[in-house]
């Protein structure tokens, strides 16, 4: 899929191998994340808004046709310009979805929550570039991080998908800004850092326990494989480098010791 600038790498098995991808869709607006949805098709953020996408039976041609469901577009006349960003579906079905100030206008970003039903809610303000966000196994706890602080956040997530309380510090990065993120079967979160050249995992407590070098200057998320497990996928960007590698702008692939959750499908519990 591409659109613009990209964010969270989807963990189908076509991201693993350049030889096995078999479709593309084009957007006309910035594209930030997409999820699964139950049924089939995609919820994605996307330029000013979030909206459903469903591809025709022509999709693998290289040239699919979509068709693009608007659940809301909150910054078609916003003051400050804004687009969509990172975003995950949760285990019990809901999409989430950052947006952030394309000038970097601090204070200006926002989280919103999508329920099963189509029915979009604007839960964090005061966030600049909120990337992620990613969740525990049981979807009681949310990770976001707030890429110009150089923070990720921890919240705690009610039944009914509202925020519990505010947020607790769960990890700062002093040299490069955390970006997207996904958690592992063991609990553990899995960090890529712009302008970093790595990855860290934290332990569920937020002890920094392992970092991994990534040949390219700009890692911007990660995902694991849904056909191999213990395959982690790791994206690239390009995005104000004057002399690119080879790697940036990139899906990179390696292996692990550890597996990831189940992908979460927008519209069905885990």
């Amino acid at each position: 899929m591409s659109g613009g600038i990209g964010g969270k790498p989807s963990s189908e098995p076509a991201a693993d191998s350049a030889d096995a991808v078999r479709e593309r869709l084009r957007l006309d607006v910035p594209l930030g994340a997409v999820a699964p949805r139950a049924g089939g098709g995609w919820i994605a953020a996307a330029g000013p808004g979030i909206a459903l996408l469903d591809v025709s039976d022509g999709a693998g041609s290289g040239s699919a046709d979509i068709e693009i469901d608007w659940l809301a577009r909150p910054f078609d006349n916003s003051l400050v310009p804004m687009r969509m960003n990172d975003g995950v579906a949760d285990p019990a079905g809901r999409f989430w979805a950052g947006a952030m100030p394309y000038d970097g206008t601090t204070g200006a970003g926002r989280l919103f929550r999508v329920d099963p039903d189509g029915s979009v809610h604007a839960v964090l303000e005061g966030l600049t570039v909120p990337n992620g966000p990613a969740f525990s196994s049981d979807g009681t706890t949310m990770y976001l991080a707030d890429s110009a602080r150089g923070v990720i956040l921890q919240y705690r997530v009610g039944e009914d998908g509202g925020i519990d309380g505010p947020a607790a510090v769960f990890a700062t990065v002093d040299d490069a800004s955390p970006d997207g993120m996904t958690v592992d079967a063991d609990g553990y979160v899995w960090s890529a850092l712009w302008g970093g050249r790595r990855l860290h995992r934290y332990s569920p407590g937020g002890s920094l326990v392992d970092v991994v070098p990534v040949p390219a200057a700009q890692p911007t998320s990660i995902a694991f494989s849904i056909r191999a497990p213990h395959r982690l996928l790791v994206t690239t960007a390009t995005h104000g480098l004057t002399e690119p590698g080879l790697l940036d702008g990139a899906t990179l692939v390696t292996s692990t010791t550890v597996a990831g959750l189940p992908t979460a499908t927008f519209g069905a519990q885990v």
